[in-house]
């Protein structure tokens, strides 16, 4: 939904840089004049072995000083080897205890409490500098003190908070709302993370941009701006020699925080908590997902159904609206699966209420009865704020359990939607209670399918302490529903405020507490907003996925737009309100991508932009892009003109072909999510994550993977026919004409893209499942498997591999091992001539009862003769033409020769077909290619 603050332009936001202005030592992106350096920093004087394994030491401020405030003088530090890639290193208050990432929303280990100690004899004294775990190597320096991690098989250096006498940074600060610490980086090496922003060069990090963390409702049209999520995580790739090694960081803080990477360097300067330093050794890109997603929790499960497409609006004012866009999309066979509202099904923007007159209950459960009957699905948008109102039960049960963030002692009042609202304090246990509870009676009355919740950074039309007016409606009624209508003041009395230092706040050094909740008020157990803001929408997530898991025992479906590290274990996420223009096309890239290393693995964009809008063409090639995005939903905004893909007849023949080749993909996609579920894999990558090594897609930002090895590769500018795209050194199959192939020794090609279509290829020694596609998942899921098996154009010898994961999506649990689930890897040889395609099947009887069957198999890239013989099937030989199974042959075609020099070797498409092997039992086949003469 479009927000009141997205727009920064807006002249009105610019007088509050006269706010902000000239603070010494406040945020600055020039990197032309060294960084002021605060204080000496601490020394360490004592480190002893704990009981658990773990090392923990004192450290003493060196020379006070009160730049942003007083140094705390005593700290503790503590390192722990967690698990053979994992290390921790966490310093806090040795005296006081600080704010930390809840450990019931996160759940980790706990540090040893402070002893406080310091100055007596420690027990078990230790002399080395150097800990050594199973991949990660842990060094200080005592004084100054500092720290390095290194890698063991190597002795690389991942992180050194020395500056090693050089300008780039001062030693680490601790103070109680300022602390710095910084790492030197080497030149070469590509950073990815440090979210949510929209990044306009792209994936890989870029020097001197800025890199703000702290949960904003601002646009993402808003470049190297502090967006909806906080990720303190990043991702280090090095080629060193040939060789590429990854390792992530994570800082466990949610406070506020700036991040400035030079590109030999990057210095954290945060306003509250404690350094909780997370180093993940890898070393491949696929490591580092799957060790940091089981420290911060594996990406949901997913129903079936959410990989279908999605059609959203702001807008649909009433009933017949909505089962007109329904029937709009089945008239132009175009693929839906789920249908959206946002706040227009609400009686005057109040939560988990029906607008009486537009969405009547009768009327809306018939056509809730209709499209369930056919597998539809139906979501509607939940906002956090919660009217303020004596007639709403909602608010009146809030009140009566006490549930809403306080000020000053009472709820505190802000303004969205409805108007005057207080925001749940889902901190507190009696709030989640309180929530699911009111999911409950919702869904009594609506039976949803899923919830979307938005709006939750959270987000305020007004700032400051605020009153309902006297005497004035508000809000009116008329004119746009995001002017503040409430009596406030603003805040500044507090130092939680008005902090010492000023973070980049929107980008523009707003207050921190501009267009939110006041960072004064107070949550649960006296929990400060200052501290647990970015922590908002992520809670939120939490406590709704409790209360959807209550009702019905089935998977949830929750789609967020603020997350915060672990976001991705209950909800999906979209990059929120973006705009109708090619530059956006392309930066949805970028923030999917990077979604999938938060582990925050079903992402995607709103299709043809949320604002308005956009042209023809470009909605064309938006779908063919959004039809790979994990998440595929087309949204728009109240105020843009309608955008359904049927709006379009060039449009719906474009979303006939990209959509119409996502839903044959659908059980590739749904096995991702398995792994994704299991493993942390994302299901939309960077290139590098299955070439590593290869240096010249690192910064590749405009094509990407789906799974490990299907390629998209889209047209994203205006006007162009053609797209120009690097190809990884192999063989790669366009999965829309299996006869084209092109074999790459790591190059560019140039391929061509007419209106309607969109490039996608299948790398080399890959076994796809597919299926014959349909209108809606529930029916695309029942109809008969393809197998698709490639090998390096010509070769002789090869293997393949896929696999394939199947279940029953309602239940909330995706594992094997229920009885509901069913495995299946498949494999192929190629040997001398000799073609072989097997499966092994885990649990079979779950795929046997529902009748899946193999009907065709296709193998690309063979060499030899079209000749083909010898078909055997689980043993037996099959004489072609006396049954149903034909085997066939054709020579592929390659977009460019093989240059001179190198063998000419032609290559062929062989296929399969009349077969029909039950899913859930291993089959084995194999044939002989003929030698060519």
């Amino acid at each position: 939904m479009f927000s009141p603050n997205s727009l920064l332009s807006l002249s009105s936001l610019y007088v509050f840089i006269v706010l902000v202005s000239c603070f010494s030592g406040g945020y600055s992106s020039s990197s032309s004049s060294a960084p002021t350096k605060i204080g000496k920093g601490y020394r360490l004087i004592s480190i002893e072995e704990t009981p658990d394994g773990g090392f923990l030491g004192d450290l003493q401020v060196k020379q006070k000083n009160n730049i942003y405030g007083p140094d705390i003088p005593l700290l503790q530090l503590y390192i722990k080897h967690e698990t053979q890639d994992r290390l921790r290193v966490y310093i806090t208050d040795a005296e006081k205890q600080r704010w930390e990432v809840p450990y019931n929303l996160l759940p980790r280990e706990q540090p040893p409490a402070s002893k406080q100690t310091i100055g007596r004899s420690r027990k078990n004294p230790i002399t080395v500098s150097e800990l050594a775990g199973s991949e990660l190597i842990f060094s200080y320096t005592a004084d100054p003190f500092s720290f390095a991690v290194k890698r063991k098989s190597n002795g690389q250096t991942l992180f050194n908070s020395s500056s090693g006498g050089s300008d780039s940074f001062g030693e680490m600060v601790f103070k109680d709302q300022y602390l710095e610490i910084s790492t030197q980086l080497p030149k070469d090496a590509s950073l990815y993370g440090l979210g949510e922003n929209t990044q306009p060069h792209g994936i890989k990090l870029y020097p001197n941009d800025p890199y703000t963390l702290y949960t904003t409702d601002v646009s993402a049209i808003n470049l190297n701006t502090d967006l909806y999520g906080s990720h303190p995580v990043y991702m280090d790739l090095r080629n060193v020699g040939g060789e590429p090694y990854a390792h992530a960081v994570l800082l466990l803080n949610s406070n506020g925080m700036d991040v400035f990477y030079k590109g030999n360097s990057l210095t954290y300067k945060i306003i509250g908590g404690v350094f909780d330093f997370y180093f993940f050794a890898g070393p491949t890109p696929l490591g580092v997902v799957d060790q940091y997603t089981s420290f911060i929790g594996r990406p949901a499960p997913m129903p079936y159904w959410s990989l279908g497409f999605h059609q959203c609006r702001w807008g649909y004012h009433n009933l017949s609206v909505v089962e007109d866009v329904v029937e709009s999309y089945k008239k132009a066979k175009i693929p839906l699966d789920v249908i959206w509202n946002d706040d227009d099904h609400m009686d005057g923007h109040k939560d988990f209420t029906l607008n009486p007159t537009n969405y009547p209950r009768p009327k809306l459960l018939a056509f809730l009865d209709k499209i369930h009957s056919i597998g539809m699905k139906y979501i509607v948008i939940i906002d956090p704020g919660i009217g303020v109102n004596s007639s709403y039960g909602v608010y009146q049960r809030g009140i009566a359990n006490d549930v809403f963030i306080k000020y000053e002692g009472e709820p505190y009042l802000a303004q969205v939607w409805p108007g005057a609202v207080n925001f749940p304090d889902f901190l507190n246990p009696k709030t989640v209670a309180w929530w699911g509870d009111e999911i409950r009676r919702f869904h009594e009355l609506v039976p949803v399918d899923g919830l979307w919740i938005d709006m939750n950074e959270a987000s305020n039309f007004c700032s400051g302490k605020c009153k309902i007016p006297k005497g004035k409606q508000c809000p009116s009624g008329t004119g746009p529903g995001w002017i503040c209508c409430l009596d406030c003041k603003n805040i500044t009395k507090t130092r939680w405020d008005d902090p010492p230092y000023k973070i980049n706040a929107s980008g523009l050094q707003v207050p921190i507490g501009f267009k939110t909740i006041a960072t004064s008020a107070v949550h649960y157990n006296g929990v400060l907003e200052y501290d647990a803001h970015s922590l908002y929408g992520f809670s939120q997530a939490i406590a709704t996925h409790k209360g959807l898991q209550g009702l019905e025992g089935k998977r949830p479906f929750i789609l967020s737009r603020s997350t915060y590290v672990g976001s991705g274990k209950y909800a999906a996420h979209w990059t929120g309100d973006n705009k109708g223009t090619w530059e956006d096309l392309r930066y949805s890239i970028t923030t999917v991508l990077n979604f999938g290393l938060f582990g925050v693995t079903m992402v995607g964009a709103d299709i043809c932009g949320f604002y308005p809008a956009p042209t023809e063409e470009l909605c064309n090639r938006w779908i063919e892009v959004g039809a790979f995005y994990p998440f595929s939903r087309d949204h728009a905004n109240y105020y843009s003109p309608r955008q359904e893909l049927y709006q379009w007849d060039s449009v719906t023949k474009s979303a006939q072909n990209a959509l119409g080749m996502r839903y044959k993909l659908l059980p590739y996609l749904y096995t991702l999510t398995y792994e994704a579920h299991i493993s942390g894999a994302p299901i939309a990558r960077p290139l590098f994550f299955s070439f590593p090594a290869y240096k010249e897609c690192y910064g590749l930002s405009t094509q990407f993977l789906i799974g490990n090895s299907l390629m998209v590769s889209p047209v994203l500018e205006k006007g162009k026919t053609a797209v120009k795209a690097l190809f990884p050194p192999g063989s790669w199959y366009s999965v829309f004409d299996m006869t084209q192939t092109i074999v790459s020794k790591g190059q560019y090609f140039t391929l061509d893209a007419p209106l309607h279509v969109v490039n996608v290829h299948l790398y080399q020694n890959t076994i796809l499942p597919m299926q014959q596609g349909g209108m809606i998942s529930k029916e695309a899921r029942m109809t008969p498997f393809s197998v698709i098996v490639t090998f390096p154009a010509g070769a002789s010898e090869g293997q393949a591999k896929g696999n394939l994961y199947l279940d029953n999506d309602e239940l909330p649990e995706m594992k094997l091992g229920n009885g509901y689930s069913t495995y299946v890897e498949l494999y192929a040889t190629l040997n001398q001539g000799s073609v072989k395609i097997w499966s092994e099947v885990q649990e079979g009887k779950f795929a046997l009862d529902k009748g899946w069957i193999i009907e065709k198999v296709t193998v690309l890239g063979l060499g030899g003769s079209g000749e083909t013989s010898a078909l055997e099937i689980n043993g037996s030989p099959v004489a072609t033409g006396a049954s149903n199974i034909e085997l066939s042959s054709l020579e592929q075609k390659h977009l460019q020769d093989l240059e001179d020099g190198q063998d000419k070797k032609k290559s062929l498409m062989v296929e399969v077909t009349g077969l029909n092997l039950p899913v859930g039992k291993n089959f084995a086949m194999s044939w002989k290619m003929g030698i060519q003469g």
